[in-house]
């Protein structure tokens, strides 16, 4: 689409941040740091780069009067590139990406477009920190406004449990805060699925105490001799003190001195533990492990920061991506066979398995304090993702995932997904992810804050407007509501 570009000249006139059309000298490369996904080849008519609340508001208020789609980017890390809407206005808040940490009270105030590298150094001055994802390019506002799972969250809960407060540019132009006391029930779509209700400037998190250096312990088993001690540890990870992080992964080894030679390249499940108590506690949880005979292992104090950054070598930027999830309450026996035959499947050494156990404080959440999706009595998060560096393989490995997911769909309780993971996020899937109670609570809160649905290039809840059968406040129902199983 070709914008008319006297209505362009009259946006920059009040724009102080940064206009870009495709005529323009910086577009091209503009586009290209939009998305992480470089199998995402959408191509938007004009590219907004706001440095306030007052540009956010102009570009909506352009978008809406000259009938355009609109979508919002924030670290740009989502695997369907929903960040980018073809024809459309983006909303680019890289230039919002500010983080600043008041370490008396306990607070990071943390720029929509900032990343959780930048959130990760500021905090850990301070030996504080956050749940926040697994790898650090990562955008904050993405991850959280969908949950956030990452190391910490068996001791602090997901990354929208700690969100305290929210700066959102609504639909129609305003500037408001959510949190407790204001908006309190906006708050609460916003920790789970907020990127639906406007434009989030910035938000506040709770911070908690975390040593700076952690014991990490990896331990590595190729295929054939995975099976026994995945079993084991599906089990011991849930034994484990909630003061440790834990993750399962099947991933290809890495090229690292610590890999021995001849398994550098070959697939394997790793199990990794994490410690931010004594070095005798993390030895302690990691023995069973160690015992279990992996090909090789890594047992060694590490920066917290440097964990973050750990895995960001097998999720570089312009990969070609593509990812789905299931959630289980259990991972039957039958269930991880499907996961060891399968992995050696793959054709691409950067497509991965992560399974995070949900434990710990993530369990111990109300259902119904936030808006996140699957049922906290779920156990495991475990995400199938393709990532190639060309498009020929990715259709190879694309296959593979979707072959994995019907595979393990019988031991899932449902087609839920925790929508961080899904790249095929239909309405139906939508729905399944939230639950009906939750969705239709959702769908209300949709109505009331954008009943035109101008935010719907996102994992999208359609605007349904309350009514006798629709979830009020703070989860409360009609008793004529059925919860359907799962």
């Amino acid at each position: 689409m070709t914008l008319d570009e006297n209505a362009i000249a009259t946006l920059r006139t009040s724009f102080a941040g940064e206009v870009l059309s495709p005529p323009d000298a910086g577009f091209t490369q503009a586009r290209a740091e939009l998305l992480w996904n470089g199998d995402v080849s959408h191509q938007p008519a004009l590219i907004t780069r706001p440095t306030s609340d007052e540009d956010v508001a102009a570009a909506i208020a352009f978008a809406r009067s000259h009938g355009l789609d609109l979508s919002v980017r924030g670290g740009g890390h989502g695997y369907p590139g929903k960040a980018v809407v073809p024809d459309g206005v983006v909303i680019d808040l890289s230039r919002l990406d500010a983080v600043r940490v008041d370490p008396e009270a306990r607070l990071a105030h943390v720029g929509g477009g900032a990343t959780w590298a930048a959130v990760d150094a500021a905090t850990a001055e301070h030996g504080l920190a956050v749940t926040g994802g697994t790898v650090s390019h990562t955008g904050v506002a993405g991850l959280t406004l969908a949950g956030g799972v990452g190391w910490l969250m068996s001791r602090q809960g997901l990354s929208c449990d700690n969100l305290v407060a929210a700066t959102v540019v609504t639909a129609d132009g305003r500037t408001v805060t959510a949190s407790e006391e204001e908006h309190p029930e906006l708050l609460w779509g916003l920790r789970g699925a907020g990127t639906n209700f406007g434009v989030v400037t910035e938000l506040v998190f709770a911070l908690h105490e975390a040593d700076p250096m952690v014991d990490l312990g990896l331990f590595f088993w190729l295929p054939e001799d995975a099976a026994g001690p995945l079993r084991f540890a599906r089990d011991h990870l849930f034994e484990l003190s909630p003061q440790l992080g834990a993750l399962i992964a099947g991933i290809s080894a890495p090229p690292e001195p610590f890999v021995p030679a001849e398994h550098r390249g070959a697939p394997g499940f790793a199990v990794l533990v994490v410690g931010w108590g004594s070095p005798e506690e993390h030895a302690a949880a990691v023995e069973p492990l160690r015992s279990r005979g992996p090909a090789f292992e890594l047992v060694a104090p590490v920066p917290y920061v440097a964990l973050q950054q750990m895995l960001d070598g097998g999720s570089p930027w312009g990969a070609h991506a593509y990812d789905k999830s299931l959630n289980f309450d259990e991972l039957p026996d039958e269930a991880i066979d499907v996961l060891v035959s399968w992995l050696p499947r793959k054709t691409s050494p950067l497509s991965v398995l992560p399974m995070f156990p949900l434990r710990g404080r993530v369990r111990d959440v109300p259902d119904d304090a936030t808006s996140f999706g699957p049922p906290r009595s779920r156990r495991w998060a475990v995400s199938m993702e393709a990532v190639t560096t060309d498009a020929e393989t990715l259709a190879a490995d694309r296959q593979w995932a979707r072959d994995l997911w019907t595979a393990l769909r019988p031991y899932a309780p449902d087609d839920g997904a925790y929508v961080n993971f899904e790249y095929d996020t239909d309405a139906a899937r939508v729905r399944a992810s939230y639950g009906e109670r939750k969705y239709r609570r959702l769908a209300a809160l949709k109505a009331e804050w954008d009943p035109g649905n101008v935010f719907r290039s996102n994992v999208n809840i359609a605007p349904e407007p309350a009514g006798t059968d629709v979830p009020g406040p703070r989860g409360t129902a009609d008793t004529s509501v059925t919860e359907p199983s799962g």
